[in-house]
């Protein structure tokens, strides 16, 4: 039979200070390369074009840090499948008037609150807009301008 050896309460101590702190350490490494990855040149750069584009189009624009933090340099959530199904049924649950249940009813919007997505997608992942404006352009909506 085979003897197990017991530890002390001390080295059980030990040996969860030294993994609780390492994990804090990964923790803290992980969270500064996080923030450092998202916010570099590109990004404000990007950003930049993006709050120019708003601008151009008669849109109040965000901060730059805000853009910033939200899209990255990659478009975030907007460019990961912006033409997806699950995509367009937000879009879709997005133009409603409103009411939950049986009241809910599908709107006319104006196109300006469509256009702002077209830019983000436009200066972002440009590759996915003619797929986008083809959909936006499906949709029925009203002259806002």
């Amino acid at each position: 039979m085979s003897e197990t050896a017991e530890q002390s309460g001390r080295e059980r101590s030990v040996i969860y200070i030294v993994v609780v702190t390492i994990l804090v350490v990964l923790t803290v490494i992980a969270l500064l390369t996080f923030r450092a990855g998202r916010e570099n040149d590109a990004a404000q750069e990007q950003a930049a074009q993006l709050t120019q584009a708003l601008e151009d189009a008669g849109m109040r624009a965000p901060s730059t840090e805000q853009i910033v933090r939200v899209l990255g340099d990659d478009g975030g959530a907007v460019c990961a499948n912006p033409n997806g199904a699950l995509t367009r049924g937000l879009v879709f649950n997005e133009l409603t008037n409103g009411a939950a249940g049986p009241g809910r009813r599908p709107i006319l919007v104006e196109d300006r609150v469509l256009r702002s997505q077209l830019l983000i997608i436009g200066v972002y992942c440009p590759d996915e807009l003619p797929n986008y404006e083809e959909f936006v352009d499906r949709l029925e909506t009203v002259n806002g301008s």
